[in-house]
């Protein structure tokens, strides 16, 4: 997708933790989506378009649009795991572009937490991995982690900075699920799940939703927020259980983020906030490699400096992450939300002041699929 200043984001709004909590899907959809309609000023008469992936029901767009009683003209309900939201950002921007859609509704919600940690999956790992006892996902991160570690030299601390930078900015959200102080100690000291990834290295499990509000800009002109740009974006993947990983140290992201920022028409060095999928402390840390952030092996070290953290030179995970803020089964659409938070400047935690551009980057399955949105403000040329 090319930079086209004509589609925008209009509106966002998620439930998480106490909010969310012992509510069906279906409920947590709806409203969800009446918060983000308001807080784009558009009625839900007037959307045509609706992107859905979710783990309850295997045609979400069906479930989407009937719970909310619209008949969408368009609809994607492509699931390529956590990255399937930031692809439905390239995907409406497309269909707005064409005229496909006037108002492109993104939606997810889940209960995984109120049904105690279950996520259902219609697919199995291979018998190779079935037999060996690993435990899906996380064995699969393990694995990419003992590998890092092995090539580089890096040591469980190198992660642990990762869960402790996402804690800094949690501390001072008011809907992250996980507030208290955490240090590398702390981190360390957490039971192990697989080795070496220990419980504080692995992502939240709670109940949340969230919804994205898109359209073209000539419609956002008499709306209420900020308007956010879309400014480029990118998708792909490679494989889809870690046996079939052609690179256990190279994600998507190395395509699929200079594909988006060129896309976009900006570097690197003019990405003033980065949200990036955290399922589990490694995940980070072959991210900001692979994006460019840092050279191989030193993705530890960067973040250990503070340039991930409050105050820090590259912000990430603002609200905290799936590590900190919520992670209801897959957590791609948060960080969505909280781009656009990040740029409107109305986050309700801490604001990086001034934010212009915001790169997110999503991942789906065990580091299979990625995908790329780059963000802007208005006044982003």
């Amino acid at each position: 997708m090319t930079k086209d200043s004509s589609v925008v984001i209009a509106g966002v709004a998620d439930l998480v933790g106490k909010a969310a909590a012992n509510q069906s899907p279906d409920a947590l959809m709806v409203r969800v989506a009446t918060r983000a309609l308001e807080d784009a000023g558009i009625d839900l008469k007037d959307v045509d378009g609706v992107f859905c992936a979710s783990p309850h029901d295997n045609m979400p767009t069906l479930r989407a649009a009937s719970v909310l009683g619209i008949a969408p003209r368009y609809f994607d309900g492509t699931s390529i795991g956590g990255a399937s939201y930031e692809s439905f950002v390239t995907h409406a921007a497309l269909a707005l572009q064409a005229g496909a859609c006037d108002v492109a509704l993104i939606l997810y919600s889940s209960a995984q937490r109120s049904a105690r940690g279950k996520f259902s999956t219609r697919s199995a790992p291979p018998v190779a991995e079935a037999v060996s006892g690993m435990l899906y996902p996380v064995s699969s991160f393990a694995m990419m982690a003992s590998r890092y570690m092995e090539t580089y030299g890096s040591g469980p601390d190198d992660l642990a900075a990762v869960a402790v930078s996402a804690r800094e900015w949690a501390r001072h959200h008011p809907a992250a699920t996980s507030r208290d102080p955490l240090s590398i100690e702390d981190v360390l000291s957490s039971r192990m799940v697989s080795e070496p990834l220990r419980k504080l290295d692995c992502c939240l499990v709670t109940d949340g939703a969230g919804a994205v509000v898109m359209t073209r800009a000539d419609r956002a002109q008499d709306l209420p927020r900020r308007p956010v740009k879309v400014l480029g974006g990118a998708e792909g993947h490679t494989h889809r259980f870690i046996s079939d990983m052609p690179d256990l140290l190279t994600t998507a992201a190395s395509t699929t983020v200079p594909d988006a920022l060129r896309a976009a028409k900006i570097g690197l060095e003019e990405i003033d906030v980065f949200q990036v999928y955290d399922a589990f402390t490694i995940d980070v840390l072959l991210i900001l490699e692979d994006m460019g952030l840092c050279s191989r092996g030193e993705a530890g070290a960067f973040v250990k400096s503070g340039a991930t953290s409050p105050g820090g030179a590259a912000p990430l995970n603002t609200n905290g992450g799936g590590l900190s803020y919520a992670h209801p089964g897959m957590n791609g659409i948060f960080l969505l939300i909280e781009a656009v938070r990040q740029l409107r400047q109305d986050s309700p935690g801490l604001v990086v002041e001034g934010a212009e551009t915001a790169l997110v980057h999503g991942l789906g399955g065990p580091l299979s699929s990625g995908s790329t949105v780059v963000l802007g403000v208005e006044d982003v040329s």
